[in-house]
């Protein structure tokens, strides 16, 4: 009877006599719409909606039978009919809920698609991100590498008549580093002022000869014109749209201020001196003192300390001090490894 209704409205049917034998039609041919009754040869109505529903998802599914329970209309729902017809029925109502499955199947397929689109639109749209994120990492560490690689080499050139200047660059650049993480300071300005660091002295490129490589002491007259770098160095760097640049013109303009005002070349006292110039002054002292240089034998690091400390207070920021301190052996630890300029 179903077969005969639905031919007539120009359908074109299956039938089969179980639940098994429906499996085998499916299996032969993807069918839109399956119509089922409750009971059944090998299996209820209720378990092939089940089934259907899980290796056909595009089939829409209809229960027809006898009972007229409601649980039982409830229960074909909730595994996945697209309606419940009660018998006896009539022609018009088989043909009404048809349309009704295959419009909602329609609407349920075309809604996966998009869904699915969508997720795939989602994957590729994320997959570029990630791509444009590593590509961006990728650019702005070979820029950071290039960064640092002109630091060093404007650095270097400011002190090229100095054999020692790249180990003195490094192990200058590495203390002020370490001595700003002790202290607290944040990863990213730990890097800046590790970078930054490297051009404290680059003034000295102002600098002539025969005061930069005198072997012994200054005069008076010589000692001022030395003096001069930290100028020198702070207008060659100032002014810039860097951050990184701009720390380095403090660092140059300050790192030869004593906390107690007597340094140069500006006489600032205390926290108005930066903190960049105050751990750049700790810094390079401790470097200064535990290297050879033209004028004057290494000293030995236990000597170096107790000389740092009588200048707690006076010459250095006593708390950064402190830190330096706390931290001596790390620090002897970088004065022992190779410069990695």
């Amino acid at each position: 009877m179903l077969v005969r209704i639905l031919q007539r409205s120009g359908y074109s049917c299956g039938s089969a006599l179980s639940a098994e034998e429906a499996q085998e039609l499916m299996r032969e041919q993807e069918y839109d719409v399956v119509l089922t009754d409750m009971d059944m040869p090998g299996g209820s109505g209720l378990d092939l909606i089940s089934s259907l529903r899980c290796d056909y998802p595009n089939v829409a599914t209809l229960m027809v039978t006898g009972l007229d329970d409601p649980l039982l209309a409830h229960a074909a729902l909730e595994v996945g009919a697209y309606g419940y017809i009660v018998k006896p029925f009539e022609g018009n109502e088989v043909i009404f809920n048809v349309a009704n499955a295959l419009r909602r199947r329609t609407l349920e397929i075309e809604n996966r698609s998009h869904r699915a689109r969508l997720e795939q639109m989602v994957t590729d749209r994320t997959s570029e991100l990630w791509t444009a994120v590593a590509n961006l990492e990728r650019a702005e560490r070979r820029l950071k590498l290039s960064q640092e690689e002109t630091i060093q080499r404007l650095a270097i050139a400011a002190e090229y008549r100095d054999i020692d200047t790249s180990r003195h660059i490094d192990r200058m650049s590495r203390y002020c580093a370490l001595l700003a993480a002790t202290f607290g300071e944040n990863p990213g300005r730990v890097e800046t002022l590790r970078l930054a660091s490297q051009m404290h002295d680059v003034g000295k490129i102002g600098i002539p000869d025969n005061i930069l490589l005198k072997p012994g002491p200054l005069t008076h007259e010589e000692r001022c014109i030395m003096q001069r770098h930290a100028e020198i160095g702070y207008r060659i760097l100032c002014d810039s749209q860097s951050e990184l640049l701009n720390v380095a013109a403090s660092i140059a303009q300050t790192h030869h201020e004593r906390y107690d005002g007597s340094g140069y070349p500006s006489g600032l006292c205390g926290t108005a001196i930066p903190i960049e110039g105050r751990i750049a002054a700790i810094a390079d002292v401790f470097d200064a003192l535990t290297s050879e240089r033209v004028y004057k034998e290494a000293v030995p690091m236990n000597e170096a300390v107790e000389i740092m400390k009588a200048e707690r207070g006076s010459h250095f920021d006593p708390d950064l001090l402190d830190c330096f301190f706390s931290s001596m052996d790390a620090f002897s630890a970088i004065r022992s490894e190779p410069a990695l300029v």
